[in-house]
């Protein structure tokens, strides 16, 4: 029954939304347009199913409920002293899932069923569980085309993403985040943390990722990489509420690498006929530098509001320590987002403010690491004092714990303010002012000791980060018959200041404060080893752009967007770019002929784009001089000569745009009354006019090295990304989903006129001249570049392939050996829920891709293990092996980096506060328990897979290096949410 009379008060609409079983609908959006006056209010239902409108003038309404996966409802209500105001409305479940989904698009919001390209959003409920710091985190899996890769598993690390393939070379390949409307400076605020660890991931209600150029050249020079939107959380009207979450928990190390255990390594050292130094100990380094790590996490968040005024606001505190010792990573955030409606709803004031405290504590990890897997394992430990033992000729891994420390402190503010203003109806202005300011300490220090000798050293750095934006652009909606359409035209201007500063000093006593506080009691401060230094630089975009909606019917639709990027980075003679995008869609199950198929949306589109890519140094295009004491000149005739200047890089100014140009055909559909949807896309980026650091073509010039675009070289990225969602039940307290997605892409590299850009320095002794990553024609981007290992000669040597059968193994015969992108990744969900009871699980995996592992290639050979350097048993792999065998970089040590993983498992119980008798003080209340890598099936025998060392050589990107990274944990969280 659609309307039931509860109770009359005048001016108020209040009711509750139930399904086809009687149960209580949440999140339900409600719209209450005064067909009169045309102003329009909207709610959402709570978790009762409950909505309130307040203070509503008398006249008529039309009201329109709309939830995902249920047909939309439309009731015309007149509202006088006599109405009903207390409705009971029922929902059907319907036709359409995904098609009703509100998402968000460059400036504005749409309908996913109105939109024309390729755009995916992910909402909270959706989200990754676990330990969570950054928004790469939440995504990690959930979208097809899109690569999170965690550089290590060290607690708010670096992460890399990439949507649809890597498209440069020395330029960022990471996609534009905006948040809130701000666009985001992908420059690092300080220290080894992810520049996105300043969100709370709790805040975030939605992420929305663009994904082909149709949908990304709204935002231009910077949208070639993908853009990530990043919606926070806005209170509601309607209901007021205080919720307090709690996650706690405890991490171990997932996988420890199999080195000697001290018998093991006597015999071994033995058998090589080295000498074995037997301290008496058996000591596990590995444990003895790893813990248990603890890890809590609280979260208040407070929220609500009329139809005037709605407000959000939180407080979180996360406290998460490593797995290495010494390392503890500590969050406090702070949210206020503020909506305040003017004028009859005229005028619409929107205030996002949030504040964040990273506090991130780390050890030598390098120094560690190593350590833990080639010290003796007879040496102890400890002493009989309890203290690190000591020994001559090495250091105690837990000496190299009390000793070195590396703190950052970063202080982050991230707000803005917009107004929108309707003139006319249809036609919206609006202004958006943003501010986002970072300042960051670094402190690096290395205390004096006595065994090993060391004379203490501290180093600190800091970084000041602004970001000023400021954009107005308008919006004319309208229709007129069977068109619609959308007109968008703006201005934005955002400069972006950069500033760095680094001082040090070296030689302080042992014992008392510890330099990092009194830095005043270093002894040694000359400019031979402590000069300063420091850098500043201000980048400048003006932009304006413009966008085209257009429907006809409800069933044909078409997008066409330009924007016109200045730029300070480019050169006088290229500094604006221009890209355009054209997208169509055609919603065929609007037609006759489809009207009684098994498709209940059926939708088709395909479009074009051109995006650009700016991610380059600044001043790059502009002459350079250099003033140092090395470029003097005689001017008197006695005296110290004066410091001179020298022309280092001459000005280009034609240096322009990096230029993405992206095509893709999709099609979206729903079956089975929308109970099995899913999206499959084809696409194919090319990228020209590559941003390199080239030698220059003329001999005779002031500079090694200059900066052009390469003509005629391309990247090209092309593939497959498939998604599929099932939603159904079974009676009435059983619903379940299951779906997963999967992405088949090529990486190409094309007309390169250089025979290999090396990149990917490789580390350890003997191999530091050596290189591991090359870019190479007909090759992916990541492509391992050396030799071929064939095995060992009479002597026990190693032998490589002589690819130009000149007899002579060298450079000459690297080969390309495959590529640490891979060429398939996917992912696997499935969520449960019976009565209080739910259950989520999330499976993602990769193939096809190739991990170099640096840290056998440098510590795991036979050479090693004979000079009593402890080691894992591949480095007695090969019994014909030679113990003089030398170990240089080879396809050796190229392992596969497939994987698939178990990423998290959460169980859940969600509490009927009713019938606990407590629902007047208490909404909701949930328990649950989460596991995080659970499990990894891979043939790659390092810590894990998921691996990227930064290797970069000259800027160009390095890929799928595993250098004594950071090992992953596995970990058990207890989480417990209350509502009141």
């Amino acid at each position: 029954m659609p309307f039931a009379r509860a109770q009359e008060t005048q001016q108020s609409i209040s009711g509750i939304v139930r399904n086809e079983a009687g149960e209580p609908l949440e999140g339900v959006s409600i719209r209450a347009e005064n067909t009169g006056s045309g102003t329009v209010v909207t709610t959402t239902s709570n978790n009762k199913g409950v909505f309130t409108f307040s203070r509503l003038p008398n006249g008529p309404y039309r009201l329109t409920f709309t939830h995902i996966g249920f047909t939309d409802r439309v009731e015309n209500y007149v509202l006088n002293d006599r109405s009903i105001s207390s409705l009971a409305v029922g929902l059907q479940r319907g036709a359409s899932i995904a098609g009703d989904e509100v998402v968000v698009v460059g400036y504005g919001r749409a309908s996913k069923r109105d939109l024309t390209g390729s755009v995916k959003s992910i909402k909270a409920a959706d989200f990754n569980r676990g330990i969570i710091n950054s928004p790469q985190d939440l995504l990690q899996g959930k979208i097809s085309g899109v690569n999170v890769t965690s550089t290590s598993g060290e607690p708010g690390g670096l992460q890399s993403i990439t949507v649809r393939g890597p498209g440069g070379i020395r330029t960022s390949n990471t996609p534009l985040f905006v948040v809130d409307g701000i666009p985001l400076d992908n420059s690092s605020p300080g220290g080894a943390t992810n520049p996105l660890n300043f969100l709370n991931p709790q805040d975030i209600e939605s992420i929305d990722v663009l994904k082909d150029a149709s949908a990304t050249a709204i935002y231009g020079s910077r949208g070639a990489n993908g853009v990530v939107l990043i919606t926070t959380r806005k209170g509601k009207a309607g209901f007021n509420n205080l919720a307090y979450n709690f996650s706690g928990g405890f991490s171990k190390l997932a996988r420890k690498l199999p080195v000697f255990n001290a018998a093991d390594y006597k015999r071994e050292v033995a058998a090589l006929g080295g000498e074995v130094e037997d301290f008496g100990g058996s000591t596990d380094w590995q444990d003895e530098v790893t813990r248990t790590a603890f890890t809590q996490n609280h979260n208040l968040a407070l929220s609500g509001g009329n139809d005037r005024l709605t407000y959000y606001g939180s407080f979180g505190m996360q406290q998460q320590e490593g797995v290495l010792k010494g390392n503890i990573l500590k969050r406090y955030n702070g949210r206020m987002n503020v909506s305040q409606k003017l004028f009859d709803n005229r005028v619409v004031i929107d205030v996002n403010l949030s504040a964040n405290n990273t506090v991130n504590q780390r050890p030598d990890i390098a120094g560690l690491i190593g350590g833990s897997l080639s010290s003796n394992p007879t040496i102890p430990a400890y002493d009989e004092a309890g203290k690190p033992y000591q020994f001559e000729n090495g250091i105690n891994p837990l000496t190299v714990l009390d000793l070195e420390k590396d703190l950052t402190t970063i202080n982050r503010i991230l707000g803005n303010v917009s107004g929108a203003v309707t003139i006319v109806k249809g036609l919206v202005y609006k202004l958006n002012f943003g501010v986002d300011n970072s300042t960051s300490t670094r402190d690096v220090q290395s205390l004096p000791n006595t065994v090993p000798l060391r004379q203490g050293r501290l180093a600190t750095l800091n970084n000041y980060n602004r970001n000023y934006l400021i954009e107005n652009y308008i919006t004319y909606s309208g229709d007129r018959g069977d068109h619609k359409y959308t007109i968008l035209g703006g201005h934005s201007y955002q400069k972006v200041y950069l500033q760095g500063r680094g001082t040090s000093i070296n030689n302080f006593p042992i014992g008392g404060v510890e330099p990092i506080y009194n830095p005043g009691t270093g002894l040694e401060l000359t400019l031979a080893n402590n000069r300063p230094f420091g850098y500043a630089e201000i980048n400048e975009l003006q932009s304006f752009y413009s966008r085209l909606n257009y429907q006809f019917r409800n069933k044909y639709l078409f997008t066409a967007s330009l924007r016109a990027d200045g730029s300070s980075k480019f050169g006088d003679n290229n500094k604006y770019g221009y890209f355009p995008s054209f997208s169509a869609a055609w919603i065929a199950s609007k037609e006759d002929f489809l009207s009684n198929s098994i498709f209940s949306n059926l939708k088709l589109r395909a479009g074009w784009g051109q995006t650009g890519n700016q991610e380059i140094p600044a001043k790059i295009t502009q002459a350079l001089f250099t003033v140092s004491a090395g470029t003097s000149y005689p001017l008197y005739p006695a005296g110290a000569y004066p410091p001179g200047a020298s022309y280092t890089r001459l000005a280009n100014p034609d240096l322009q745009w990096e230029v993405s140009r992206q095509t893709d055909v999709g099609v979206d559909f729903e079956i089975l009354n929308g109970a099995l949807s899913g999206t499959v896309d084809y696409f194919r980026k090319v990228t020209d006019d590559i941003l390199l650091l080239v030698i220059p073509a003329d001999p005779v010039q002031p500079a090694p090295t200059v900066w052009n675009n390469v003509p005629d070289m391309t990247i090209t990225n092309q593939g497959l990304e498939f998604d599929l969602q099932y939603r159904g039940r079974a009676g009435k307290d059983f619903s379940y989903s299951i779906g997963g997605n999967l992405t088949l892409i090529k990486n190409r590299v094309e007309n390169s006129p250089y025979s290999v850009i090396p990149s990917g320095s490789a580390s350890g002794a003997g191999l530091t001249s050596a290189t591991i990553n090359g870019y190479v024609n007909g090759e992916p981007i990541g492509t391992f570049y050396m030799q071929r290992f064939t095995g060992f000669d009479e002597n026990g040597l190693s032998t490589y392939e002589d690819v130009t059968k000149d007899g002579i193994v060298n450079d000459k015969d690297r080969l390309a050996l495959g590529s640490a992108l891979p060429t398939r990744t996917y992912n696997l969900f499935l969520n449960m829920a019976y009565k209080g009871f739910d259950l989520s699980a999330n499976f993602n995996g990769v193939a096809g891709n190739k991990v170099y592992d640096n840290t056998a290639n440098a510590g795991f050979y036979k050479l090693l293990l004979s000079k009593s350097v402890n080691t894992t048993p591949e480095a007695i792999k090969y019994p014909e092996e030679a113990v003089t065998n030398a170990a240089p970089v080879s396809s050796r040590f190229l392992k596969d980096g497939k994987y698939f993983r178990f990423n998290n498992l959460t169980v859940g119980y969600n509490f009927n506060t009713m019938k606990l008798g407590i629902s007047k003080a208490i909404t909701a209340m949930r328990l649950s328990l989460t596991g995080q890598n659970l499990f990894v099936s891979t043939p790659y025998n390092g810590y894990d897979p998921e691996v990227n060392t930064d290797r970069a050589i000259e800027s160009a990107l390095s890929y799928g290096i595993d250098y004594l990274s950071y090992p992953k944990a596995r970990t058990f969280l207890l989480g417990f949410n209350v509502t009141f």
